[in-house]
């Protein structure tokens, strides 16, 4: 198929003249006259007849042109429709995290984003579990950790890992590790999933699975920095989820040399082919700011 044989073969049936038509689109009479014969062979029909005085559509020739018509408008809705897609931002952005995101960092950024697009709805949906964001029609996932192998589009934004922190009134009153052997000796606040036996840590030194005994184990990390913001003992929480509390002081570094391996934190999205404006700045926007979050983790 040959779109622009169409188009002149519709523009020679509303001139009702070759040569008129020729001058319309700019282009010399026999070009016209051979793309529209082109057109016939192709379809093996006789779409215009012609004589010494005028030219004639077939009936074949009229109903063609009015189907071609009418798929040349639906081609030019569609341009239009993606026109207004590239425009401004607006209608619901769903968007997917972990629960510690929502605590933490989504926020503030999310307020940052809907002052920029007010014309955007946000809906963020909070859960631990791996959402199929094609069958909950949901735009964009932030996820930690690895990623399985998968049709998604996925743009790593930054990494992070776990640090240990615990209040001053804690460390003061029961001292300070200076070896992760020393953990043991100290009430420890567990995040549940992480295993109830070992700290797994790393420096320049090496890695060294750390043996502690938990004084709380909870699968909420909400619940763990509570217990450590009053003075419960020592966590093993993401950097990013403590940090504004290791900004104030109210919560210390504790073995600041030692942390977890580096786990990387990425956007995911459904590939297609054409991103939406509101997702697309989502994802430059959040991108500038994740990557100033997790690159500003100096303590």
């Amino acid at each position: 198929m040959d779109l622009n044989e169409i188009a002149v073969f519709i523009k020679v049936v509303e001139c009702g003249s070759f040569s008129l038509a020729a001058k319309k689109l700019g282009m010399p009479n026999s070009t016209v006259s051979s793309k529209v014969s082109s057109l016939e062979k192709r379809l093996n029909t006789t779409l215009i007849q012609r004589t010494t005085r005028k030219l004639v559509v077939t009936p074949a020739g009229l109903a063609y042109y009015k189907k071609c018509v009418q798929g040349l408008e639906e081609i030019r809705g569609a341009e239009e429709e993606l026109a207004q897609v590239r425009g401004e931002p607006e209608g619901l952005l769903r968007i997917t995290g972990p629960v510690e995101l929502g605590n933490s960092i989504i926020p503030k950024l999310i307020s940052e984003y809907t002052k920029k697009y007010p014309k955007v709805t946000v809906e963020v949906i909070l859960t631990d579990r791996r959402v199929d964001l094609i069958a909950e029609s949901v735009d964009l996932a932030i996820r930690a950790g690895e990623l399985k192998d998968s049709t998604l589009i996925a743009k790593r934004i930054g990494t992070t890992h776990f640090v240990l922190v615990a209040s001053p009134k804690y460390l003061k009153n029961n001292g300070t590790p200076t070896h992760p052997r020393d953990l043991v000796k100290h009430s420890c606040l567990q995040f549940a999933p992480l295993g109830s036996e070992h700290w797994k840590l790393t420096s320049s030194k090496g890695a060294y699975n750390a043996p502690i005994k938990p004084k709380v184990l909870a699968n909420d990390f909400n619940m763990i920095k509570s217990h450590s913001l009053i003075d419960d003992g020592i966590a093993f929480l993401p950097i990013f989820f403590v940090y504004p509390e290791l900004k104030s002081g109210k919560l210390i570094r504790v073995l600041p040399e030692w942390k977890s391996s580096a786990g990387p934190i990425h956007f995911v999205y459904p590939a297609q082919k054409f991103v939406t404006p509101k997702l697309s700045a989502f994802i430059t926007l959040a991108s500038e700011s994740f990557k100033e979050v997790f690159g500003n983790f100096d303590l």
